[in-house]
C-alpha cells in the first residue's frame, strides 16, 4: 500500500506536516493532553479528533480557557488558546475516572477517522492518546490494543512495536500475550518478519543507513546452551544466521539481563526483546514518564504515549504531557525522514 506524502497545512507561504491526534478514552487522560497542546510550538500543525463536548466539560474542569475550532485543511494555525478539532461525537456523557461501555465504538470510531486520514495523505502522521481496552470489549467489539487494530484496518499481516526513549529503542517480537503463550507464538516466520520490518523502518523511517539490533534470547540466560530452553537454538538463532548471512547487522540470541547494559547497547541502534515485559520495563525506566510507542511496518506513521489511561488522575491537572510531546517530535522525525529517502 502506497501513501502520498501528507505535508499540509498552510500558513501563508509555509508548509508544514499536518498530525492527527485521537484523544483515546474519553474518561482518562487523554482529554487532557490533548487541550495542553494550545500554544505549543512543536513544528507542525495539529488536529484533535475527540467529541467536541467532552473537550469543553474537561477544558472547564481544569480551568484552560480553550477554543475548539472546527478543522479546515486550508485554514491558518490555531491561535494560542485554540485548537484545531474533528468532532466525533460520543454515544454517552463521560465523566473523569468513569468508563461507560457505551462509549466504547466512540474510541474506535476516533482511531478509524485518522486511519482513513493517514490513508489518504490527509495526515502525514497518527498520534494516539491512550485507550482502556476493557471497556472496548465490553462494548461488544474484541480489541488486544492499537497496534493489532491499526494492523487489521491496514491490512497488515504483521506489524511490530517498537518504543523509543531515554537514549534506547526497544521492540517487541511479541505483544499482548499472556506469558504461556509466549513460546509457541516466536516462530521462525514470525521472527523473520518482525526482523525484516525493523531492519526496513529503522532505514526509511529512523534514517539509519545500517540500523543495527541486538536479538534477546528467550529463556534465562539465552536457554544456557539448551539446559534452559531450546528456543535459542531452534528458532531463534538459526533465524539471526540467515540474516546474517544475508548482511544485516543482527546479533544474538544475547541473555536480557546484560542486554542493556550501557556498554553493550551503545553498539546498537535497537533491540528486540521477545515479549512485553522482557524490553519495556527497562524502556520505560529509562524514559521517565516520555517514552513514545512506535508501531512499525504500517503504510503510514503512527506514534503514542508509552502511559495508560490514568483514570484516577483525570480532570484533576495531575497529566503529564510529556509523553505527548515526545510523541509528536518523533512522528515529525520520521516525517522527515521520509520526505529525506524519497
Amino acid at each position: 500500500m502506497s501513501l502520498p506524502l501528507a505535508e499540509t497545512g498552510n500558513i501563508g507561504c509555509q508548509t508544514m506536516p499536518l498530525v492527527v491526534i485521537t484523544s483515546g478514552e474519553p474518561a482518562g487522560i487523554g482529554p487532557d493532553l490533548c487541550l495542553a497542546l494550545t500554544g505549543r510550538e512543536l513544528g507542525a500543525r495539529l488536529v484533535v479528533v475527540g467529541d467536541r463536548d467532552i473537550l469543553r466539560a474537561r477544558s472547564a474542569l481544569l480551568g484552560r480557557q480553550v477554543v475548539l475550532r472546527d478543522f479546515k485543511p486550508d485554514s491558518a494555525l490555531p491561535g494560542s488558546s485554540e485548537l484545531d478539532l474533528i468532532h466525533i461525537p460520543a454515544a454517552a456523557e463521560s465523566r473523569p475516572g468513569k468508563l461507560d461501555p457505551a462509549n466504547g465504538r466512540h474510541v474506535l470510531a476516533m482511531l478509524d477517522r485518522a486511519i482513513a486520514g493517514c490513508a489518504t495523505g490527509e495526515f502525514a502522521a497518527m498520534v494516539t492518546a491512550p485507550v482502556q481496552k476493557s471497556v472496548i470489549n465490553e462494548a461488544g467489539v474484541p480489541f488486544t490494543g492499537h497496534t493489532e487494530y491499526l494492523a487489521q484496518a491496514a491490512g497488515c499481516k504483521q506489524v511490530v512495536m517498537m518504543l523509543v526513549g531515554g537514549g534506547l529503542r526497544v521492540a517487541l517480537a511479541t505483544t499482548h500475550l499472556a506469558l504461556r503463550d509466549v513460546p509457541g507464538a516466536i516462530t521462525a516466520s514470525s521472527l523473520d518478519c518482525t526482523l525484516r520490518i525493523i531492519l526496513s523502518d529503522l532505514q526509511s523511517r529512523f534514517g539509519l543507513h545500517a540500523p543495527r539490533v541486538a536479538v534477546a534470547g528467550l529463556n534465562p540466560h539465552a536457554g544456557e546452551g539448551g539446559y534452559l530452553g531450546r528456543e535459542e537454538l531452534d528458532v531463534i538463532g538459526p533465524v539471526i544466521g540467515r540474516l546474517r548471512d544475508e548482511g544485516f547487522c543482527v546479533e544474538g540470541p544475547l541473555p536480557a539481563d546484560t542486554l542493556f547494559v550501557p556498554a553493550r547497547m551503545k553498539g546498537f541502534d535497537c533491540a528486540l526483546a521477545m515479549y512485553h515485559d522482557q524490553g519495556l520495563p527497562v524502556l520505560k525506566y529509562a524514559s521517565f514518564g516520555e517514552g513514545v510507542n512506535v508501531t512499525l511496518g504500517l503504510p503510514f506513521i503512527r506514534t503514542s504515549v508509552d502511559h495508560g489511561t490514568a483514570l484516577d488522575i483525570a480532570g484533576t491537572g495531575r497529566a503529564e504531557p510529556g509523553s505527548l510531546f515526545a510523541a509528536i517530535e518523533v512522528a515529525l522525525d520520521m516525517v522527515r525522514a521520509r520526505g529525506a529517502a524519497r
